[in-house]
């Protein structure tokens, strides 16, 4: 039975899903992977963009409320912003709470590009975050070493 994984962001419209996208992708079939936002708006196009430039296609995912997945169990609720950390309802069954803090992508100022650039930067550490968390088998709920100020594993 494949482990179900909740990622989760205020807006989902671009953390949790560059997350999604990543996931499905580095985990091929070993997981359900969702993502959800806290207050969902829409999938920002920039995340759309910089995660097509690593061959994810994420422009089929629409922004989804937290509420849909509500009463649903799932075995990792993963957070990706302090916002959505906050405010992350309870799911029942032995859903391992994990926090991953990154910046807010869509915050970013200036051209186009120069945004771009933020989200590249945002996707690419996502990417690693969960490259390393699958490849060390915390798929297992085995804590992963990181930075103190980038993430805190809550169970």
């Amino acid at each position: 039975m494949k482990q179900r994984v909740l990622i989760l962001c205020t807006g989902n419209s671009a953390r949790s899903q560059m997350g999604e996208g990543w996931l499905r992708q580095i985990a091929d079939d070993r997981y359900e992977v969702y993502s959800a936002g806290t207050q969902p708006s829409v999938v920002n196009p920039l995340a759309v963009r910089a995660m097509a430039e690593r061959g994810i296609d994420i422009s089929g995912h629409r922004s989804k409320s937290v509420s849909e997945f509500l009463g649903q169990p799932f075995d990792f609720v993963i957070t990706v912003c302090d916002k959505a950390a906050e405010t992350c309802p309870f799911f029942p069954g032995p859903a391992h709470r994990i926090h991953w803090s990154f910046p807010d992508p869509a915050a970013a100022t200036g051209s186009e590009e120069q945004r771009l650039v933020v989200f590249r930067e945002v996707r690419d550490a996502i990417g690693e975050r969960l490259r390393t968390w699958v490849e060390t088998g915390a798929e297992d709920g085995d804590e992963v070493p990181v930075p103190l100020d980038q993430t805190s594993a809550q169970e």
